[in-house]
C-alpha cells in the first residue's frame, strides 16, 4: 500500500514551527546571511505574512519532512507563499527538489514524474490515481527515520522552462549556480536598516520569480508576493501597503500595470524588466512615471541564469559587452552586483554573438536538462546557445526575437518582437501582439493586435479605423514592407501566459 502525498493541509498559517536544525550550506542556513537583520524581515501573498526571524520548518512537520530526505520530491502548491516554504523546509534534506508552476497540463505530469525520477509528492491538490496519469507511482513509503543531526546533503533543484508549446523542458540547477552570486553580494552588505522590499510580478516557480526570492532571503530583504488571478491594481495597491522598494516583472507585465491608476500608489527606487524585449517605449514609460526610480533591465535565462543587466535607460546592450570576461562596472546596478565583486567569483559572464545569436557563459549555467539524464546543455566551450536573435545597430546590439518564433513571409524573415517595438512606439497605443496568419501566396503574412492607450481608439475626432490606418503608416515609415502588419485589430487586453510573457501562438 502506497502512503498518501504529503500535503500542507490548510495553507501557510502555522509555519512558525520547529526550526530547521542542521547548519549545512543550504536554504535554511543561508537565510539571512546578508542584508537586513532577519527578525525584521517577512514573506506575504495576500492573506498571510510569514515573518523571517529564523529559518522555519514549513507546516509539512518535522516527521513529514524526514519522509523527504534522500528522494526525489514534486512540490506541486497552488499557493507561492506555501511553496517557498517547502523549499526552505526540504532544502539540504531532498536528494532533488522538482519545483512545479501550476499551469503545466496534467497530461504532461506522467513524463515529468519519469524523467524526474520523482518519488514523493509536495501538494494540496488531489491526486488522481491510476489512469494514465499514474500520480500514484509518485508515491512511495516513507524511508527509515533521521538519527541524530546528520549534515545536510546537497540538493538538486529542477527547475521548468518558460515556452509556451509542447512539452515543457526541465532543467537541473543547484544552489550554488542559483544563488552563488547573492551570497557573494551578502558578504558585502551591510546590516543597518530594513533592507529592501521586493515586490515582483513573476511567478517564484519560474527562474525569474525564484531569483527574487532567493535575493530576499540570502542577500536580504523581504518580499511581496503576487497571487494567481489578481488583479494589477490590486496588487500594487497592496504592494504599496507593504512599503515594496524594488518591482520586477516582465515588459508585459509592466504594460498592463501602467495602464492601471494604482500604478501611482508606488513609489519604488528600483524596477527592473526581464524575461521579453524591453523596447524604448515601455523603458521611457517608465521612466517618466518613477523619475525616482532605478530603470533597469536585464537578460537571464533558465538554462544560462543572469547574463547581463543594463542601467543606462536605452534598450538593447552595449556591443564591447560581447567578448568581455564579465559583468562592466557601468553596467551592474546598485540592486543587483556590487561593482568590487565584477570581474570575480562567479560574477563572471562571457558574452558572444554567433550567427547572429546570442550566446552565455558562466557559472550560473544550469548542469543540463532532466530527461531520465541529465543531458548537457552548454556546448564543448561552456557557452550556452539562448536562442534569441540579437542585431547590432552602431555600437549596441538590440533583440529581434526568438530563433524558434520567426514569421516566413514569401521567403522573407520577419521577428514578431521586432515588429511590436516599432507598433509599441505609437502614442495611440499601450502593448501590442504581433503574429503570422496563413496565406495561400507567401505562405504568411504579419497581423497585429493592438490595446490601445486610455480613449486613443478616438484621436482628433476619428475612430479606431483612422488610429489602424496611422498605425499601419507608422509602421510603413519604420519597417521594411514585409513587416508592416497587414491587418491591425483593437482588442481589449492580451493574454499574459504565467510566465509573464505574451501568450504567442502559431499560425
Amino acid at each position: 500500500m502506497r502512503t498518501p502525498p504529503i500535503s500542507l493541509g490548510d495553507g501557510v498559517g502555522d509555519v512558525m514551527g520547529k526550526r530547521a536544525v542542521d547548519v549545512g550550506v543550504c536554504l535554511s542556513a543561508l537565510l539571512g546571511a546578508g542584508g537586513a537583520p532577519a527578525s525584521r524581515r517577512f514573506l506575504a501573498d495576500e492573506a498571510t505574512r510569514v515573518d523571517l526571524a529564523a529559518p522555519y520548518l514549513a507546516s509539512l512537520g518535522r516527521a513529514r519532512i524526514e519522509q523527504a530526505r534522500g528522494k526525489s520530491v514534486l512540490i506541486a502548491l497552488p499557493g507561492q507563499l506555501a511553496a517557498a516554504m517547502a523549499l526552505i523546509a526540504l532544502d539540504g534534506v531532498a536528494r532533488r527538489l522538482v519545483l512545479c508552476p501550476p499551469d503545466v497540463p496534467e497530461t504532461h505530469m506522467p513524463a515529468v514524474l519519469r524523467s524526474a525520477a520523482v518519488d514523493m509528492v509536495v501538494t494540496e491538490w488531489p491526486l488522481p490515481g491510476g489512469g494514465a496519469a499514474r500520480w500514484d507511482d509518485a508515491v512511495v513509503a516513507p524511508g527509515p527515520p533521521m538519527d541524530g543531526h546528520p549534515m545536510r546533503q546537497a540538493t538538486e533543484w529542477v527547475l521548468f522552462t518558460s515556452g509556451t508549446t509542447g512539452r515543457p523542458k526541465m532543467v537541473s540547477h543547484s544552489l550554488e549556480s542559483l544563488a552563488g552570486h547573492l551570497r557573494l553580494s551578502a558578504t558585502s552588505a551591510t546590516r543597518s536598516g530594513d533592507g529592501p522590499v521586493w515586490c515582483t510580478f513573476y511567478d517564484i516557480r519560474r527562474y525569474g520569480g525564484l531569483q527574487i526570492l532567493l535575493r530576499a532571503l540570502v542577500a536580504g530583504g523581504s518580499l511581496v508576493l503576487s497571487c494567481a488571478g489578481e488583479a494589477p491594481g490590486a496588487f500594487l495597491a497592496r504592494a504599496a501597503a507593504a512599503g515594496a522598494t524594488h518591482f520586477l516583472g516582465t515588459p508585459s507585465h509592466w504594460r498592463r500595470a501602467l495602464m492601471s491608476e494604482a500604478a501611482h500608489l508606488i513609489s519604488p527606487s528600483y524596477v527592473r524588466l526581464s524575461g521579453e524585449v524591453a523596447d524604448q517605449m515601455i523603458l521611457d514609460r517608465l521612466r517618466a512615471t518613477y523619475p525616482g526610480a532605478r530603470i533597469v533591465h536585464a537578460f537571464a535565462a533558465t538554462e544560462a541564469g543572469l547574463a547581463f543587466e543594463v542601467v543606462d535607460g536605452l534598450a538593447g546592450f552595449p556591443a564591447s559587452l560581447v567578448g568581455s570576461a564579465g559583468f562592466p562596472a557601468s553596467l551592474v546596478g546598485s540592486a543587483g552586483f556590487p561593482a568590487s565583486l565584477v570581474g570575480g567569483g562567479s560574477l563572471h559572464a562571457d558574452i558572444d554573438v554567433r550567427e547572429g545569436a546570442l550566446l552565455v557563459r558562466s557559472a550560473r549555467t544550469a548542469a543540463g536538462y532532466l530527461d531520465g539524464t541529465v543531458t548537457p546543455i552548454a556546448g564543448a566551450d561552456g557557452f550556452v546557445d539562448t536562442g534569441d536573435i540579437v542585431v547590432r545597430r552602431g555600437d549596441r546590439y538590440h533583440f529581434a526575437g526568438r530563433r524558434d518564433g520567426i514569421v516566413n513571409v514569401g521567403g522573407q524573415k520577419v521577428h514578431p518582437e521586432e515588429v511590436e517595438a516599432v507598433v509599441n512606439q505609437h502614442p495611440g497605443v499601450r502593448m501590442s501582439l504581433v503574429r503570422a496568419r496563413p496565406n495561400p501566396i507567401t505562405g504568411a503574412i504579419v497581423v497585429a493586435d493592438i490595446v490601445v492607450a486610455g480613449d486613443a481608439a478616438v484621436i482628433g475626432g476619428a475612430g479606431a479605423a483612422l488610429l489602424q490606418d496611422d498605425v499601419r503608416a507608422f509602421c510603413r515609415a519604420h519597417l521594411a514592407p514585409h513587416k508592416v502588419p497587414v491587418s491591425i485589430r483593437i482588442v481589449p487586453n492580451l493574454d499574459i501566459a504565467a510566465s509573464g510573457k505574451l501568450v504567442r501562438t502559431r499560425a
